[in-house]
């Protein structure tokens, strides 16, 4: 006696927000009575099938007049599939060990040439995809193999793509601030669009306009309630506390972090900018006089901004100095400069990978993998944002 199998029907048991539910297009076995017949009525191919002791006539190519059975299975049965890039490995590891899951099998090499080759090393057809990939230096190999990732899952007849880009990576060339200037956030955008993602999942992005350059839905996760959380576990009292802007361009996401961060007042820095990588800070606006200074930005890449900041903050008269920062680009000569004594502590996230080699005693670095696999349940899932601490999620 054969077997035969069946698909099986949508499950919508203990579906929540969480990813505790059964999964879906599930697989029953069905004990096959006699060989394969052709049907007397139509000549279509069919075979009798018993299922509990009833044997009746069906035609296979009438799949979906089949009687479905819901069979459940655990969590790592979904359709959903995380795969990593080579970028942040160890990131994409925690998120999938937070969600429960285990990440997909891939094969990423480099030929001799410098070229990108990718091959999934499971099937992924009819699945929900996630492929974590910041890009992050050097930016152009990781957002290279980025799209290659995107078209080998288009290509394996993947459900839907999300790329899931904690850093990304030509970000502030948002705009033209001069003539015959590129505007490279809208081509990258382009790019992934065109490469097959239906979706990008960004964290922290360097301007909120960047989302308008993708003609698909972008969830733009904020970095700030990891770093809040960290700071409201500090014995800090907040009426010391004092929330700083580095430059006039972040003072409504200093803004905002001051309101979440017990409504602390704000100061911004005045800074002239004379050429790329390159600031200078005039004046201080604002009283950080014997006050606890939280410098909010969103990165730190040669820690030229954020470490006259801090000295301007000093010769105000601050008592200490803190940087929060969601990306951690660490350009040189940022690990000197933050190492020099100017900052208490240095509070980044681990958005983009940091080498060993560029610790120093200053540095926290925070972990926003739960965050990312928060947001990755809620958009398999199909939910909003809408209770605390993900309120702030913004995924409608």
């Amino acid at each position: 006696m054969a077997s035969l199998a069946l698909p099986g029907s949508f499950l919508d048991v203990n579906k929540t927000c969480h990813g505790r539910y059964a999964a879906r297009n599930s697989i029953i076995m069905c004990n096959v009575a006699e060989p394969l017949m052709f049907s007397k009525e139509n000549g279509r191919p069919g075979m009798p099938f018993q299922v509990n002791g009833d044997t009746s006539f069906t035609n296979l190519l009438n799949a979906n007049q089949l009687r479905r059975f819901p069979v459940a299975h655990g969590q790592n049965d979904t359709r959903l599939r995380i795969f990593s890039g080579t970028a942040n490995p160890a990131l994409s590891q925690e998120i999938a060990s937070n969600m429960g899951l285990e990440l997909g099998k891939i094969m990423i090499k480099r030929f001799a040439d410098g070229e990108i080759y990718v091959q999934l090393q499971e099937s992924v057809r009819g699945c929900d995809v996630y492929l974590v990939q910041p890009t992050c230096p050097p930016a152009n190999e990781n957002l290279m193999e980025l799209l290659i990732m995107i078209d080998a899952c288009r290509r394996a007849s993947a459900k839907n793509i999300t790329a899931v880009v904690p850093y990304f990576g030509y970000a502030r060339a948002d705009r033209k601030t001069q003539g015959r200037e590129s505007i490279a956030a809208k081509l990258v955008a382009n790019l992934i669009t065109e490469a097959g993602a239906d979706r990008v999942l960004a964290c922290d992005l360097h301007s909120g306009q960047s989302m308008g350059y993708f003609d698909i839905p972008v969830d733009h996760v904020p970095g700030q309630p990891v770093i809040l959380d960290y700071l409201a576990s500090k014995t800090i009292c907040s009426d010391d506390l004092v929330v700083v802007s580095p430059d006039v361009g972040g003072v409504a996401r200093a803004r905002a972090f001051a309101k979440k961060l017990s409504d602390a007042p704000l100061a911004i820095v005045d800074k002239r900018r004379h050429g790329h990588n390159v600031a200078e800070v005039m004046n201080l606006i604002g009283d950080v006089r014997g006050k606890v200074a939280v410098m909010v930005d969103d990165m730190i890449d040669t820690a030229g901004t954020i470490a006259k900041g801090a000295a301007l903050l000093h010769q105000e008269g601050a008592r200490e100095v803190y940087a929060c920062t969601t990306h951690a680009v660490f350009s040189p000569p940022a690990i000197e400069r933050l190492s020099s004594g100017l900052f208490q502590e240095v509070i980044i996230t681990n958005t983009i990978p940091v080498a060993e080699q560029n610790y120093f005693p200053q540095l926290t670095i925070l972990s926003v993998a739960n965050l990312l696999g928060e947001t990755i349940w809620r958009v398999h899932d199909d939910c909003a944002g809408g209770f605390e601490p993900y309120s702030s999620l913004g995924i409608d």
